[in-house]
């Protein structure tokens, strides 16, 4: 867990370095975060991004780690046997159908 923290600590020591070296454009990075500008270049100066918002940041400028991380996800929710097959995401999204709309036609 300290390894995580220093890392962490690292990391938002250093994003206004690590922003300037993305492929990305600044103002990219902005629109996609949902995060104002002026706020975003506040945060940045003072180095106070939320976890959440450096890892929204991280997902924008490394997507294929991203896509990764997701995939590895997903195999382990199918090993785990936490998955929905094709039948019961129909079923579901017919329950869901019909309570919104009943049977009138759409």
């Amino acid at each position: 867990m300290i390894l995580e923290i220093k890392n962490y600590i690292k990391i938002s020591n250093s994003i206004d370095e690590i922003l300037k070296n993305s492929p990305f454009k600044i103002k990219y990075i902005i629109e996609k975060t949902g995060i104002s500008e002026p706020t975003f270049f506040r945060k940045m100066k003072e180095k106070k991004f939320l976890p959440e918002e450096l890892l929204k940041i991280a997902e924008i400028i490394e997507p294929e780690s991203s896509f990764l991380e997701s995939l590895k996800e997903a195999e382990k929710e199918l090993d785990e046997g936490r998955y929905f097959s094709h039948s019961d995401v129909m079923r579901i999204s017919e329950e869901r159908f019909l309570k919104k709309y009943g049977n009138k036609m759409v």
